[in-house]
């Protein structure tokens, strides 16, 4: 049976040493590695720090010159001389293929198959949108289109992690004063919003509510509402914009959409998979209450395209919001 240690004898050990270590309470050098001291180099003073740093700068510099370096200048002819070969050999490689491409008009080319057939023959009928673009990306297409809504709102995410500031740090907060990013009381430029922005915003509400009956839709419209948004922050500044659209607005509106949507359009996949009646009624061609889903799924498109606008704008100009 092993003897229990005294506290003495196993101060002295390795193990004791260790955990004070881990804990942070001392540092751990075992007697086989400890470190001399006295061979630690002194810190250079500053003016010699920057004289070497200039001795390495103008070594670098000298290394890249082309006049003194004959092997750098012989590897920039030949990288010159190998690039344009591969350009050339790339560019016979596609002219080449595209010679195989069937002639314009011909009966069997790719584009005259049953897919875009369907799309126009039975696309009205099928959808009940007289767009049949958006018919196609928002009916027969969703799931594509589900997953660029998703891409835009995973690029906005990304970009809010890599350009916002630290909220808890004092001089950010004294730099993100309105005042820094946008001049005050322009006169014409809030004069010219005040009769522009509510124009803009209407048209693209218009543009999406109609993208199913003609040309325009969800990224149209959402486009156009968020040049409006954009419009107004650079005539009024973000003080003013903040009270209705912040950090918190976006999150919420780009949640609720892509949820939506994509509860919507599982509700069509599964039926359609299984071959039931959705039960959800395509409404009078033509009519703004129309097409079955598509309206609703325009509605949610518009507002992820037009925050992740609006979004963009304000992390690249301020870093947050």
């Amino acid at each position: 049976m092993s003897r229990r240690k005294s506290d003495e004898e196993y101060s002295k050990t390795k193990a004791y040493r260790f955990f004070k270590w881990l804990k942070g309470e001392d540092e751990y050098y075992p007697d086989e590695t400890k470190m001399d001291m006295s061979l630690l180099i002194p810190m250079e003073d500053e003016s010699n720090l920057i004289e070497r740093m200039k001795d390495k700068q103008l070594a670098k510099e000298k290394a890249y010159d082309e006049s003194s370096n004959k092997l750098l200048r012989f590897f920039n002819r030949c990288y010159r001389v190998v690039a344009v070969l591969f350009c050339i050999v790339l560019g016979a490689l596609l002219i080449y293929t595209a010679s195989f491409l069937p002639q314009v008009g011909t009966v069997d080319r790719p584009t005259n198959n049953k897919v875009p057939a369907r799309y126009i023959e039975k696309g009205l009928e099928e959808t009940g949108a007289v767009n049949i673009v958006t018919g196609m990306i928002l009916d027969y297409r969703a799931f594509d289109t589900f997953g660029e809504s998703n891409v835009l709102f995973v690029a906005t995410v990304t970009v809010l992690i890599l350009l916002r500031y630290n909220k808890k740090d004092e001089k950010d907060k004294e730099q993100s004063s309105d005042r820094i990013y946008e001049p005050k009381n322009d006169v014409i430029l809030q004069t010219v919003a005040k009769f522009l922005v509510p124009i803009i915003i209407v048209f693209g509400i218009y543009v999406i509510l109609n993208g199913h009956l003609s040309p325009g839709g969800g990224f149209s419209g959402g486009a156009i509402v968020g040049a409006g948004l954009i419009l107004y922050l650079n005539a009024f500044g973000f003080e003013k914009t903040e009270r209705f659209f912040t950090e918190k607005t976006y999150k919420w509106i780009s949640f609720f959409a892509l949820t939506t949507y994509c509860m919507c359009k599982a509700y069509s996949f599964y039926c359609g998979a299984n071959h039931l009646d959705s039960h959800i009624p395509l409404g009078t061609p033509g009519a703004i209450l129309s097409s079955g889903l598509i309206l609703i799924l325009n509605i949610c498109v518009g507002l992820v395209v037009a925050c992740t606008m609006y979004t963009f704008y304000v992390m690249f100009r301020k870093g947050d919001f």
